[in-house]
Formats: structure tokens, C-alpha cells, sequence
């Protein structure tokens, strides 16, 4: 059994939404992610996707949803085995930057999905998000191909193995 991290997870909640829409418009944040909201009640419904408020503390400062890559007929992550999991997320406030929590608490995450069955967790970074590439890589995601255009945009595949192959 692994150690608890020092990061929090809880469920977002449609009160939260003011506090991530002020993240997203964030100029760190909004070059990598479009202005549509992150989520409404609807998305916060769908069992595809969990999403949750990141906070270390108790100091909320990020935002992750994690997804089932099987909950659309068309994902480009579709060709992965059952129970493999997607993840997105952001930093909102940049004095968090830099410090080390990305790849901090995306590790963290990682563990839990891992522990709960998954047998990959693949993300889907911009080509040009080199920053967030690299702290990809720090955590265990590698390369799935080249980058390649998706209904979500351009993305550069990555995945990351419960049991490295």
C-alpha cells in the first residue's frame, strides 16, 4: 500500500466553477486551453469523467479531470486496453509554478488510478507544451507516436504503464 501524498483530491462542485474559470483565463493557462468552460452540471453528471479540485494544505490550486478513453466511439486513445484512463489538467495560480506540484500531484493521481485497476493512463499534451511535456516524462509518460490532429485539437500522444513495458 502506498504512503498518502500531500495532496488533496475532492470532487468539483459547480460552486468551484468561478474559482477554475479565473484559472482557466489565466494567460499560463489559457494559451493551452480553450475558453469553453471546463464543466457545468452536465459534464459534472457524466460518469465518463471524474473531475476534481487539486489542493495541497488545503489550498485549492489546480484543477484534473480524469476520463474513461472508451467513453467515445472516436478518442484517439480508444486502441487502449480496458480500464485505461485519460487524464487533463492545469495549474491555476502561478506562484504554484515551478515548484514542483504538476508532476507532483499528476504522480500522485497516477498512483491512485493505478491502485484502483487501470492499466494505462495515457494525456495528451500540445506539441509545443514542452514545459508540461517534460514533466510528463518526469512521471513516467512516454511518447505513443508522433503529434497528431484530433477532434480536441492538435495533441502529441503519451502514456504511462502500471507495468512498464
Amino acid at each position: 500500500m502506498r504512503k498518502p501524498g500531500p495532496y488533496q483530491f475532492r470532487p468539483a462542485r459547480l460552486k468551484d466553477m468561478p474559482m477554475v474559470s479565473a484559472w482557466q483565463a489565466l494567460p499560463h493557462v489559457a494559451r493551452w486551453w480553450d475558453d469553453d468552460p471546463v464543466y457545468d452540471a452536465a459534464d459534472l453528471a457524466d460518469r465518463r469523467v471524474s473531475q476534481w479540485i487539486v489542493a495541497v494544505d488545503g489550498t485549492p490550486f489546480g484543477y484534473l479531470q480524469d476520463y474513461d478513453v472508451h467513453g467515445w466511439t472516436d478518442h484517439h486513445f480508444s486502441h487502449l486496453p480496458p480500464g485505461a484512463r485519460g487524464i487533463d489538467q492545469f495549474i491555476g495560480p502561478a506562484d504554484m509554478l515551478g515548484q514542483g506540484h504538476g508532476p507532483g500531484f499528476i504522480a500522485q493521481r497516477m498512483g491512485d488510478l493505478f491502485d484502483a485497476g487501470a492499466p494505462v493512463i495515457a494525456i495528451d499534451p500540445h506539441p509545443d507544451n514542452t514545459r508540461a511535456i517534460a514533466a510528463y516524462a518526469r512521471v513516467g509518460f512516454r511518447k505513443l507516436g508522433a503529434p497528431r490532429q484530433t477532434r480536441w485539437g492538435l495533441i502529441l500522444p503519451m502514456a504511462a504503464h502500471r507495468h512498464p513495458v
